[in-house]
């Protein structure tokens, strides 16, 4: 029995109902009454299946297909139900006749995996791809009277697949192995037109400037002709490049009309393009375009904008690397060129030092020598002194003559047969008296060995010299041993000690030159710092090379291995070289420095006659100085000179020996170099400003170490002034004069009586040095006076002066700079608030208005009052305050802040006199800040009070630079009225200017 006609199709969906609608009379197959069994069950089995499936019957090769079929042929459903495939796909049945004939004649299914078809679905020729089975279709009888097509789309899976081999192309051509950018455009372009079906044609333009330029294309002859070689990059264009530089998206269509360019797998001319920025690391900034265009077989979907977009940014990827990369080549290029200059320039400069040290070394040996005209005592003092350090600059430049030569491979192995074992026992026995002075063993253990060694004398001794003195610097107990050990594969030098040791972490760099390890004890903080790094590149032009190995507190082995390869070269014959054993002999001679004890080097120099050659005789004649410097011949030279003044001075060799000095008698004056070994002198200052004791000791800090940043530390670290190498003596006297000076003026009590550092015979009186009286400056930082001394700014409140040594109220540099940088509240660094800085033992600062009776201790010692040395019992303070305010940089804002001041002291019960003077000496500063301050980077003004330990500071910050100011339009009160009622201290940084007022309370009844 025949089932209806409608439940044949009723499992079908959407499809099934139209072929349930169909006039099935009207097509080859006829009525659905009168289908067979075989074809009924065929379409039940399509109709009923989701997977794309097409039933051809009969010879005309009628289509019957489900839903999952109708969506991969798109517009061409529903008509193609009931028509004949060769008409339907007729754009690609060049392509599917073969398999369908093959199937019918053979009764063999086919299967072909991503099939590519032209398919007119979409209103434009298609490219798509299909997994396709053809298997036979048989009717009652078993004969093949039609095909059953099963089939997936996988279009796009092959596209995806495609344009991401294109990306990894891209990639690979474009890795950073290009060295120049147009290389890697060539790369990038070659890559590209490896794949014509996703990028007919394509152009890179890189931005020049206000240009766009064509650095490469795809597509030949046509898209260069089409396409311009530069453009202006705002210049509108019809190919949409001044859009995409700036960065915008272009599309551009009527392509065809401009450039007639075949693409896709049919041939199709190329209708539409897109202009893409190359994204760089300016975001509105694109570095180029890149215009591509778009297949004409595809359409312009998400997917394919997707790829282009990603495209275009491995293109820019590529392109910023090249461009890195060559900046970073003209980078290195540049620091070779630099690196040649400056090795060039120490060549040459070495060798003009040379003139002048030996037009020095000789007539100074020569004065020392000479037996008939023979110095003084005194004098050959001073010109051994210079001899031995200008011996010692002469070493310095040849080591720097030596290391650029070798950075330049200028140097050369002047190799002789020399006996190896003889020549490093000689180099040894030189140190012995100095290894035996500083109480250790030297072990020399250097047997012949079994063959002559060919090796530069000068370099070895270098070597040799250099081991032995980095031994001998870091040792302090126990040995030094040198040995010379061979074996069929190598010569070895061993220089073994039993001192410090390094850390494992430091051993890597340690032959880098300039590298330094810090922290570590040693003799001497002298050196360059290339020592070791000369030695290793000694060592390999000799052909061999350095080693170490060390622990800490156990010692250090160093050995130096040179192959017997090397060490069998052809040389020339052994004969005297001159020159061997300078360096050796020179070495030993800064090593005595260190060794210097300075108990003997005018550790209690006594005080002579003071000279009038860099300032009068004054009160401070009998002033106790501690000097510390771990070079011999500075000490011994600052205690001369210092002592001609009438001084008492001690010297130590570092830190540590400073404090002991210092814990068992208090000097008047610290003066300290920085770069010494264990405790620095900043650590120096650091220790000293951090004890109640030792708060207010003036500290002079002297060093090498030129430059704003070294003495901006210093002085932050409540350093009273900074002195750099080398110095001028007067200046020198003067600076240590005034600090002086400033530490017995705060010492003085407002009853009259005065401190230790007065000397005998009552109240001093202010000497005029050669730089005569401290006067009004007239300007910010403004300097008054003869030479070799400061002065306190009237004007412009304060900075150092070259001129005067004396005044009627002497400003130190320290008080001019006022000892820290300003922190972000407008209080300067050394102020307590900020963590340390110049602070006398009360509490008070270093420097200021006399105290009142009984109040603080700065007079005396130890907090000890200056006649009788008792202590006093400390008074009691107000609370702790600290508030700030911020105004407006204009006239009106001092009013506003005297009555925010004037509100928060009264609070505090502070004694109206004393605020009407700091509200007088503030009004100063803010008017000046508002005044003086020219383009300032914020329009503001800070004020911030801070009431702690029986002290108010009120600091006045600006954030300008200040302007220089003619003497006529200078009044020269302000500064004036502030020194009057508190201590004025001025920081000035390229940020701003800060102004600092201390006033010491009086005590409360």
């Amino acid at each position: 029995m025949t089932r209806p006609t409608g439940d044949l199709f009723a499992d079908g969906g959407g499809t099934g109902r139209l072929m349930a609608r169909l006039d099935w009379a009207a097509t080859p197959l006829g009525p659905v009454d009168g289908w067979p069994q075989s074809l009924r069950a065929a379409v039940r089995m399509v109709l009923s299946s989701r997977y794309p499936m097409l039933l051809l019957w009969g010879d005309r090769f009628t289509q019957l297909y489900n839903d999952a079929y109708s969506a991969l042929i798109g517009d061409k459903h529903p008509d193609a139900l009931g028509g004949d495939v060769r008409v339907t796909l007729a754009e690609g049945w060049d392509v599917l006749a073969p398999l369908i004939d093959e199937a019918m004649a053979t009764g063999v299914a086919s299967w072909v995996p991503a099939l590519q078809l032209l398919l007119d679905r979409a209103g434009y020729r298609e490219e798509a791809y299909f997994s396709v089975s053809h298997a036979p279709a048989r009717d009652d009888e078993g004969r093949t009277v039609g095909v059953l097509t099963v089939c997936s789309e996988v279009t796009e899976q092959v596209v995806g697949e495609r344009r991401l081999r294109l990306l990894r192309d891209l990639s690979v051509g474009g890795d950073g192995r290009t060295v120049d950018v147009e290389s890697t455009c060539a790369r990038l372009a070659e890559a590209i037109g490896g794949h014509p079906l996703d990028v007919p044609f394509a152009a890179i333009y890189l931005r020049e400037g206000a240009l766009l330029r064509r650095a490469a294309h795809v597509g030949g002859g046509p898209v260069a002709a089409a396409l311009p070689g530069t453009l202006p990059a705002g210049e509108e264009h019809e190919w949409g490049l001044a859009a995409a530089a700036a960065g915008t998206t272009t599309e551009v269509t009527g392509v065809a009309r401009r450039l007639a360019l075949p693409a896709g797998p049919w041939g199709d001319p190329v209708g539409t393009a897109l202009a893409l920025p190359l994204p760089s690391a300016e975001a509105g900034q694109p570095l180029g375009v890149l215009l591509v265009g778009v297949s004409p077989s595809r359409g312009l979907d998400e997917a394919y904008r997707s790829f282009h977009a990603l495209l275009a940014q491995q293109v820019a990827v590529a392109v910023r690397n090249a461009q890195a990369y060559e900046e970073e080549r003209r980078r290195a290029e540049a620091l070779a060129e630099l690196d040649r200059v400056k090795t060039g320039f120490f060549t040459n400069v070495s060798h003009e030092f040379r003139t002048p040290l030996t037009l020095m070394l000789g007539p100074l040996a020569d004065a020392l020598n000479d037996n008939e005209h023979p110095l003084p005592a005194t004098q050959r003092e001073r010109v051994d002194t210079a001899w031995r350090n200008a011996t010692r600059l002469l070493t310095l430049v040849n080591s720097l003559l030596t290391f650029s030569s070798l950075e330049a491979g200028q140097a050369h192995s002047h190799a002789r047969e020399v006996d190896l074992a003889g020549l490093t026992t000689e180099l040894a026995s030189v140190f012995r008296a100095a290894v035996e002075r500083a109480g250790l063993r030297l072990e020399v253990d250097c047997p012949p060995l079994p063959r002559a060694v060919s090796v530069d004398p000068v370099n070895w001794e270098r070597i040799v010299t250099n081991l032995l003195s980095n031994a001998l610097k870091y040792t302090f107990v126990g040995r030094i041993r040198v040995g010379l050990t061979a074996d069929d594969e190598e010569v070895r030098l061993t220089v073994a000690d039993t001192g410090i040791g390094i850390a494992e972490e430091d051993l890597p760099r340690l032959f880098e030159r300039f590298h330094r390890v810090q922290g570590t004890r040693s003799r001497s903080h002298e050196g360059t710092g290339i020592g070791l790094a000369l030695v290793r590149e000694l060592a390999r032009l000799e052909g061999g090379d350095v080693r170490v190995e060390s622990r800490v507190g156990t010692g250090t082995t160093f050995t130096v291995a040179l192959p017997w390869s090397a060490a069998r070269r052809t040389a020339r014959p052994a004969a005297d070289v001159e020159g061997v054993g300078d360096a050796a002999r020179a070495a030993v001679q800064e090593a005595v420095g260190w060794l210097a004890d300075p108990a003997q080097a005018g550790a209690s120099a006594p005080a002579g006659p003071p000279l009038p050659a860099y300032g009068g005789a004054d009160a401070l004649r009998h002033a106790r100085i501690l000097v510390a410097d771990d070079n011999a011949d500075m000490r011994a030279y600052l205690a001369r000179l210092l002592g001609e003044q009438g001084w008492r001075v001690e010297t130590v060799g570092d830190g540590r020996q400073a404090l002991e000095a210092i814990r068992r008698e208090q000097p008047d004056l610290v003066l300290t170099d920085v770069m010494m070994p264990g405790i620095d002198g900043f650590e120096l200052v650091r220790r000293l400003r951090g004890q109640a004791g030792t708060r207010t000791l003036p500290v002079v800090v002297l060093s090498a170490r030129a430059g704003g940043d070294a003495s901006v530390e210093g002085l932050d670290l409540g350093a009273d002034d900074y002195v750099v190498k080398p110095f001028a003596a007067a200046e020198l006297i003067a600076r240590i004069r005034s600090a002086l000076h400033g530490a017995r003026t705060r010492g003085h009590h407002r009853d009259g009586t005065a401190s230790v550092a007065d000397g005998p015979g009552g109240p001093p009186r202010e000497p005029d040095g050669p730089g005569g009286t401290a006067s009004d400056a007239g300007g910010p930082g403004g300097t008054a006076g003869g030479p070799g001394g400061t002065a306190a700014d009237a004007g412009g409140l304060g900075g150092t002066a070259p001129g005067s040594a004396a005044g009627a109220r002497p400003a130190t540099s320290a008080e001019a700079v006022g000892g820290g940088t300003p922190d972000t509240q407008g209080a300067p660094a050394g102020s307590p608030a900020s963590g340390g800085g110049p602070v006398d033992v009360g509490g008070g600062p270093v420097s200021g208005p006399p105290a009142a009776p009984g109040v603080g201790t700065s007079g005396g010692r130890n907090g000890e009052h200056p006649h009788n040395g008792a202590r006093r019992p400390a008074p009691e303070h107000p609370a702790v305050l600290d508030t700030g305010w911020t105004y407006p940089s204009q006239p009106t804002s001092a009013a506003a802040m005297r009555r925010d001041v004037r509100t928060s002291l009264e609070s505090l019960d502070v004694d109206p006199d004393t605020v009407a003077d700091l509200l007088l000496a503030a009004s100063e500063a803010v008017n000046n800040a508002v005044e003086h301050a020219q383009r300032p980077s914020r329009p503001e003004v800070r004020v911030r009070l801070r009431v702690t330990d029986g002290t108010v500071r009120i600091s006045v910050r600006d954030f300008g630079t200040w302007r220089d100011r003619r003497p006529a339009m200078d009044r020269g009160r302000g500064a004036t009225l502030m020194n009057a009622y508190g201590d004025v201290r001025l920081v000035s940084t390229a940020e701003g200017t800060t102004v600092t007022i201390e006033r010491r309370l009086p005590p409360t009844t």
